[in-house]
């Protein structure tokens, strides 16, 4: 009796090359080598409060702001790039639904991405090991399993932008300007203005309102919203800055400008909706909504 075969997905082999083109190519190694260099910053703060643990926290670090900007610049031509070589109608004509095409392109440089990331990750464990003692290979694991998740967010944020604008130069300027400088750099005063707009009262120099919708518009950035999940698996606090930071703050928390929800509720109880697991659930939407609109737009619009 012959077994029957599951059909491959349609989309795989454009996964698989979009996967073998990054990993080819210099710019994910160039990017890895990047990280394990930014990413490396031991620090006494770090040690007091993690211990061996921070080696973790180390990832962190490499997921925060450069990580960011080389996976968006990685993944802003998925689209676009073939759009203006002519060799997206190329693509088009293959036996996939335009829905397919981005799923393929998502996944295959989401994984392309996912190896020289991991390997930098690793470089980073070995190094804190020998320097500062072992540390829990169940912490390190979600911790990185957190930066892949943030990895395929940026691919998809970027593969989104790729898919709805008509030239490279527009796609650069808004994975640049309105992604990366926005809801990275520049997000925590813009949430802020945006919070006074909204009615809210304004901050001190080192405390933040005890007010839900505060925090809220700080994890509306995938930026933030990792690092909200990666501090809670460190155990440092419930913050979207750096562990280090939030390390810090929780210690002497006039001494830094760094908004947690302790300090900020002190011995109230904080809403539900500002629990740690918010970040996943907003870089899952980061993921979802961007790709949704993409979608729309690539199916209906002629952007061929």
């Amino acid at each position: 009796m012959r077994r029957l075969v599951e059909p491959r997905p349609r989309w795989l082999p454009l996964a698989r090359e979009e996967a073998r083109g990054l990993l080819t190519a210099k710019g994910p190694w160039l990017l890895a080598g990047l990280l394990v260099v930014w990413g490396y910053r031991p620090s006494y703060v770090g040690w007091q409060g993690l211990g061996p643990e921070m080696t973790a926290g180390f990832v962190q670090t490499a997921g925060s702001f450069l990580l960011p900007l080389g996976v968006l610049l990685l993944s802003y031509r998925s689209v676009v790039g073939e759009r203006t070589a002519g060799s997206l109608k190329f693509v088009l004509g293959l036996p996939l639904t335009r829905s397919e095409i981005l799923l393929g392109k998502v996944l295959g440089r989401s994984a392309g991405l996912a190896v020289p990331v991991s390997a930098a990750a690793i470089v980073l464990g070995v190094i804190g090991v020998v320097r500062f003692g072992v540390v829990s290979p169940l912490l390190f694991s979600g911790v990185l399993l957190a930066t892949l998740l943030y990895v395929v967010t940026l691919v998809s944020i970027g593969t989104a932008v790729s898919a709805v604008t008509t030239s490279t130069v527009r796609a650069a300027g808004a994975v640049f300007g309105g992604v990366y400088l926005l809801l990275t750099v520049f997000w925590t005063r813009f949430a802020e203005l945006l919070y006074t707009l909204l009615g809210g009262q304004s901050t001190g120099a080192f405390t933040a309102p005890a007010d839900g919708l505060f925090f809220v518009l700080f994890r509306l950035s995938p930026d933030r919203s990792y690092r909200v999940l990666t501090n809670w698996l460190l155990g440092v606090g419930n913050s979207g800055a750096t562990y280090d930071a939030v390390i810090t703050k929780l210690d002497t928390p006039t001494s830094i400008t760094i908004y947690t929800v302790e300090s900020a509720f002190g011995g109230q109880t904080p809403p539900a909706y500002l629990h740690e697991i918010s970040g996943l659930v907003m870089l899952l939407c980061w993921i979802v909504v961007p790709l949704g609109v993409a979608r729309y737009r690539f199916e209906r619009g002629d952007l061929v």
